[in-house]
C-alpha cells in the first residue's frame, strides 16, 4: 500500500519558518517526482514546487522563491519544504504527491495534508 505522510505544519506567526516533511512508502520513490501542493480556504489548490527524481526543482510559485527551500532523501525516501519568512497568504493545508513527472500531472499519490496557519 502507498503512503504519504506529511508532518511539520502548525501555527507560526509572521517571518516565522516551519518544516514540512513527507515520508513515503510503498512506493519506488526514487523513480517519482515530488510536488508540494497547498489549498487554502474557499480557493483552489496550487501547486508550490515540484523536485524530480534528480533533485532538480521546478513549478516553484513566484510568491515562495527565495523563501521556500524544496529538497528530498533518498535514504529517508523524503521530501521536504522548508518554509521562510512565512507570510499570512502561506497558510492552507500543504499536501505532497507522487508523481510520474513534474511536467505533468496524469495522477500519482498525495498525503492526506498538514495545516499551516501564519498569523500576526
Amino acid at each position: 500500500k502507498v503512503q504519504l505522510v506529511e508532518t511539520g505544519g502548525g501555527s507560526v506567526q509572521l517571518g516565522g519558518s516551519l518544516r514540512l516533511s513527507c515520508t513515503t512508502a510503498g512506493l519506488p520513490f526514487d523513480e517519482y517526482d515530488m510536488s508540494w501542493f497547498r489549498q487554502a480556504p474557499g480557493k483552489e489548490r496550487e501547486e508550490v514546487s515540484c523536485i524530480t527524481s534528480g533533485s532538480l526543482v521546478t513549478n516553484s510559485l513566484d510568491s515562495v522563491k527565495g523563501r521556500f527551500i524544496t529538497s528530498r532523501d533518498s535514504k529517508k525516501k523524503s521530501a521536504y519544504l522548508q518554509m521562510n519568512n512565512l507570510k499570512a497568504e502561506d497558510s492552507g493545508t500543504y499536501y505532497c504527491a507522487a508523481r510520474v513527472s513534474c511536467e505533468y500531472f496524469s495522477g500519482g499519490y498525495f498525503g492526506q495534508g498538514t495545516q499551516v496557519t501564519v498569523s500576526s
